[in-house]
């Protein structure tokens, strides 16, 4: 189980805005007090953004100013556009080279990241390239032109275009990693070394995650050059804006099936995501309810990407109401209707939980939980609530009252 902060010396950070910060910085509650290019200001107001989130208040400003920094802010709370805005701020376009790029554990996460790119940017001459496995073409065209001033994308593509010189690391001047925690893992660590190998010293490192455990700390110490680091407290862990049930089903799975028909009879919301634990799991769920006429779709790590997005972009424009899925979308994956998150199976890793239900009540939005537990899955929800101090309440019978009001 992850302590989250436990290995951090309070007394020795700032808190600020709610989070704790290792040094004193400035709270800029505009955006035009931060000293922001004016072409990226008119992207950021036509994007809908009208003043900072409390993570942008605080990150920006030491990011545009060339620090290595570490940040742990939830999914949802405008972290994407915190290091885009201060990536697009740190471009000089005149010159003609990759200067920044962006590595994301997923292509979904790295397509989301690419896409608030290419809306912030929408004003300035600031050009982007967006590379992801999965295909013949992704993995052996490169008739085009690579060499753009920002790179975004997953980690096996990033550090084999390294690889091949297309991508010349000694240009890079600023890295941002995404959902840090997975990303550095032993799964990736050739990919990153690659591309850590490649970067001048003095490439600017910044790392981004919702949860950061005390490894991480311990690797990123040795990679970052005196970072700043601006991390939640221990009690914001919990995601306040999300009420989280339990429904306990004894013995059994059996009997899973039959209680999410039942909270479907009772309830009456929008789009919703259902997680399961393996893959098997989603296409017999999935079946199951298409069966029984409910509108759903499903995706896993093993469909191939353009399948993948199709079934994404049908759930962002309401074709489906319901998305099972296994843990491929529990990372950064941004889909506004999503209010109710259901944990068809309880995770074994409490950090994959706080992932999972970030789906709903995302940037202050108000969304519910609900955990199907049996006996197999006790000690990991202890486990859960130990580690984020809260308390899991079984859901009450006015369910239907809760769901009024997200």
């Amino acid at each position: 189980m992850t302590e989250k902060n436990d290995f951090i010396d309070e007394s020795k950070m700032e808190l600020i805005n709610n989070y704790l910060v290792s040094e004193k910085i400035d709270v800029h509650t505009t955006f035009d007090t931060i000293g922001i290019n004016e072409d990226i200001l008119r992207g950021i107001y036509s994007y809908g953004f009208t003043e900072p989130s409390p993570i942008q208040k605080l990150a920006i400003q030491p990011f545009i100013s060339g620090r290595d920094m570490i940040i742990q802010s939830h999914s949802g709370t405008g972290k994407t556009a915190t290091f885009m805005i201060s990536i697009l701020n740190s471009i000089d376009a005149s010159l003609k080279e990759t200067q920044a790029v962006v590595v994301a554990p997923t292509r979904e996460l790295a397509k989301q990241i690419y896409s608030v790119y290419q809306n912030l940017s929408s004003y300035t001459d600031i050009t982007g390239y967006f590379c992801i496995g999965g295909s013949l073409r992704n993995k052996y065209n490169y008739n085009e032109d690579i060499n753009q001033h920002i790179i975004v994308g997953t980690p096996g593509r990033v550090s084999d275009l390294i690889g091949k010189n297309i991508i010349k690391g000694n240009s890079v001047k600023l890295l941002v990693i995404d959902e840090a925690d997975d990303v550095l893992s032993i799964s990736f660590q050739k990919q990153l070394v690659k591309i850590f190998d490649s970067l001048s010293e003095k490439t600017q490192l910044c790392l981004f995650s919702a949860t950061i455990p005390k490894e991480l700390f311990i690797l990123t110490d040795k990679m970052l050059n005196n970072p700043l680091k601006i991390l939640v407290k221990d009690d914001e862990l919990s995601l306040k804006g999300i009420q989280q049930y339990k429904v306990y089903l004894g013995n059994s799975d059996e009997f899973k099936y039959e209680t999410l028909c039942d909270l479907y009879n009772r309830i009456s919301i929008g789009q919703a995501m259902i997680y399961c634990n393996k893959r098997y799991i989603v296409d017999e769920l999935t079946n199951r309810l298409r069966d029984d006429n409910f509108s759903v779709s499903q995706i896993h790590g093993d469909m191939q990407q353009k399948e993948r997005e199709s079934v994404m972009q049908q759930f962002r424009d309401g074709t489906t109401r319901i998305l099972i899925s296994t843990d491929v979308l529990a990372r950064g994956i941004d889909v506004q209707q999503v209010s109710l998150v259901i944990n068809y199976d309880i995770p074994k890793d409490p950090d994959t939980y706080i992932h999972r239900i970030g789906r709903s009540g995302r940037y202050g939005r108000k969304g519910i939980a609900i955990n199907f537990e049996t006996n197999r899955d006790r000690n990991s929800l202890k486990s859960i609530e130990m580690a984020y101090n809260i308390k899991v309440e079984t859901l009450p019978n006015d369910i239907e009252k809760l769901v009024k009001h997200i």
